[in-house]
């Protein structure tokens, strides 16, 4: 029963990130401030090497930290959406963090935040990526 209440949870978060982050990527208004796909972005997340949502453990420790990190971005309310919203990947206590951000200082942010739960920034990779800066704010 706990193990089936884990995976709702897990689907429950997987699917919220999703949503969200669609949901950002779709809040720009004009076809110029963004590039016409991101197939590059897609090939390379579809690497064996690549760390997605998918290949997260189903363990206790690592299900905690992806939780803590989530909670605390999003209890952050100096963050935009897009950094409320960036994909939390752990797998064996490293964590990935992968998605846009608004500014470097967000970046850095989220990135320490990410840390200071992981246990330090050599328990973190960091994927994230700074959005156009003339990109209309979700």
């Amino acid at each position: 029963m706990k193990k089936m209440i884990m995976k709702i949870a897990l689907a429950q978060l997987l699917l919220m990130s999703i949503a969200g982050s669609l949901w950002a990527q779709m809040g720009s208004s004009s076809p110029q401030d963004q590039p016409a796909d991101n197939t590059k972005i897609n090939e390379r997340d579809r690497s064996k090497d690549e760390p997605t949502a998918d290949q997260q453990k189903e363990n206790r420790s690592d299900l905690d930290v992806a939780k803590q990190i989530r909670r605390a971005l999003v209890n952050d309310k100096s963050l935009s959406t897009y950094a409320h919203n960036v994909k939390v990947i752990v797998k064996d206590g490293t964590v990935t963090l992968k998605g846009p951000v608004r500014s470097d200082e967000e970046k850095r942010t989220v990135e320490a935040k990410a840390a200071e739960v992981a246990g330090g920034s050599d328990k973190v990779t960091s994927e994230l990526q700074v959005a156009a800066k003339n990109a209309d704010k979700p």
